[in-house]
């Protein structure tokens, strides 16, 4: 844990939480600024800031933990749906430096909106050279 971190401070108790989930490495509580109410946030205890520095089993375990808990919650909130999030990076939106899934219950009738008029096309031909540099470059690693 970090001394200035406010996940590492909420899992401190320094800062107050609406904890609904616990354990050895994993802790989750109620989003005080929701998209909709029962906006969840999961943390692992062990500080790591985002998704490349995370350990791969702590990647590997969290999941299981973001399905039981994105199940309570549209069972409880009777959510037709819920986005799964994780910001990465100060430029992808990540306001707190310490890996954090967002699950949000989503409704039919609600009012929030990924915005695709804004998404990007690419020229024929572009989208299949992009996806042969980018395999290349998952394999070297």
């Amino acid at each position: 844990m970090t001394t200035d971190c406010i996940f590492c401070r909420i899992l401190r108790k320094e800062i107050p939480s609406a904890k609904i989930f616990e354990n050895d490495k994993f802790y989750s509580f109620l989003d005080v600024s929701p998209v909709n109410f029962g906006h969840a946030i999961i943390i692992p205890k062990e500080h790591t800031e985002t998704m490349i520095t995370a350990k791969s089993t702590t990647l590997r375990e969290i999941m299981p933990v973001a399905k039981k808990i994105a199940c309570a919650i549209m069972k409880h909130q009777k959510a037709d749906g819920f986005n799964l999030c994780i910001n990465n990076c100060k430029a992808a939106g990540q306001l707190v430096p310490h890996l954090h899934i967002h699950i949000i219950p989503r409704f039919e009738a609600d009012s929030v909106t990924i915005d695709k008029q804004k998404t990007k096309k690419y020229v024929p031909g572009e989208m299949e050279k992009l996806a042969v540099k980018i395999k290349e470059t998952v394999d070297s690693m």
